[in-house]
């Protein structure tokens, strides 16, 4: 099978498409409601970008072509499209109002505002949260030791560079995705990684220039999750995802499936649009290990995402699985500790709740009436859930998973009728 493209990459190609000289086409972009968000906002800012399946025609305005929006930009629920947003409208010659829906005007962005305007940019917020008021100015470039491990930050922070004087630097203390850095690379950019003591430091000069050339993007690993512990937890799966990104800051949660026992192999690594990309394979049947294993420290940033799919894996091994250290998950499109934690004990899970995780003992899943919490993660992760379960499991609010993964229903058919 292969899934719909990767969210993270579909979103930057398109805002570093628009802001390049000349024309990119993207291939297999992704279906997610979020990325149909970052469209409709570079349409606003005067970009003309035509889609024909999951095809996309970008015509780039170079740095300086984005025009002034005549309403404010509707992010939707799309954390990735207002953080990067703010970032790049930062050094515009206009100013702009970045909206969201419910969830996501509850969502911090002062940990945003905070570097943007160490580089002069003026940015308001409510309380901390959306709407952010941009007014446009000439910014000027800063060296920025990032407190918080996030790819959000430091690209918010890269693409502000970009129309800053001099040179601008994130240090990151733990690494985090790196996508931002590759597509710069690919459409001509020079992007600077040094190692500094602690970190490493990511430099952009705001004299680069992008220019457009086209981008296949690969498979979500982070959707590819989904069916990876499904077919973990079902003795007798085989399931092959074709076309899979790997790059190394997203496969983490492969590291983990294999502690945790699953038999996952790669194969036909190779690189498309300056990403690794490979096809994975997954049988079904647990190798249980020795001990509990536990996610935590400097692991957490690189699978965040995939924590809520690792909690079902959780409830088949002996020795359970504990989540540490990783608090961010509180502040995503609904608290995902809590949201895995209320839908666990619905199930009859022995699980216990941290400020900052859970750990999960080995239970037999019971079918239960469960709460999606308008989150598309934690909607899918109980999806598999109820495909271990004994007896029916009903999602309510299911429709979320459109956020992400329109498809996912389809694929867990398709896949189920083989």
């Amino acid at each position: 099978m292969r899934l719909p493209g990767d969210k993270s990459v579909s979103h930057r190609s398109v805002i570093l498409s628009s802001i390049s000289e000349g024309t990119t086409r993207i291939n297999n972009f992704s279906s997610s409601a979020d990325c149909r968000a970052t469209v409709e906002c570079f349409r606003e800012l005067g970009v003309d970008i035509s889609m024909e399946g999951d095809s996309l025609r970008v015509s780039g305005v170079g740095k300086s072509g984005l025009r002034s929006p005549a309403k404010e930009l509707f992010c939707d629920n799309s954390g990735t499209t207002m953080r990067l947003l703010a970032g790049l409208l930062a050094s515009q010659a206009f100013d702009s109002t970045l909206t969201g829906d419910e969830s996501l005007s509850k969502r911090p962005m002062a940990r945003i505002a905070d570097p943007l305007s160490e580089m002069g940019a003026s940015i308001s917020l409510e309380d901390g949260h959306a709407p952010i008021v941009i007014r446009g100015r000439r910014l000027k470039g800063i060296e920025y030791d990032s407190p918080i491990a996030s790819a959000q930050i430091k690209s918010a922070v890269l693409l502000a560079g970009l129309g800053a004087e001099g040179k601008t630097t994130v240090i990151e203390r733990i690494g985090t995705r790196d996508h931002t850095e590759r597509m710069l690379r690919w459409l001509g950019v020079d992007v600077l990684v040094q190692d500094v003591e602690g970190g490493r430091a990511i430099t952009v000069s705001g004299d680069a220039l992008l220019k457009a050339r086209d981008i296949a993007v690969p498979s979500d690993i982070s959707s590819a999750m989904f069916f990876l512990v499904a077919a973990g937890c079902l003795s007798g799966s085989r399931v092959v995802l074709r076309d899979v990104g790997m790059n190394s800051s997203r496969t983490a949660g492969l590291d983990v499936l294999r502690e945790c026992g699953v038999g996952i192999e790669v194969s036909d690594v190779r690189e498309v649009s300056n990403e690794p990309v490979a096809d994975i394979t997954v049988n079904g049947s647990l190798s249980q290990p020795r001990s509990r294993v536990t996610v935590n420290g400097s692991r957490i940033p690189n699978l965040i995402d995939e924590i809520p799919a690792l909690s079902i894996l959780g409830t088949c091994l002996d020795s359970g699985l504990e989540v540490r250290d990783a608090a961010e998950l509180r502040v995503k499109e609904s608290d995902r500790i809590s949201a895995v934690v209320t839908n666990l004990r619905k199930m009859g899970a022995d699980v216990d709740e941290f400020d900052d995780g859970f750990l999960v003992r080995r239970s037999v899943l019971k079918g239960a009436e469960l709460d999606c919490f308008g989150d598309h993660r934690i909607a899918m992760s109980f999806a598999v859930a109820g495909m271990i379960a004994e007896g029916e499991t009903v999602l309510k609010g299911a429709e979320c998973v459109a956020v992400s993964f329109p498809e996912f229903f389809d694929k867990m058919r398709e896949l189920s009728a083989r």
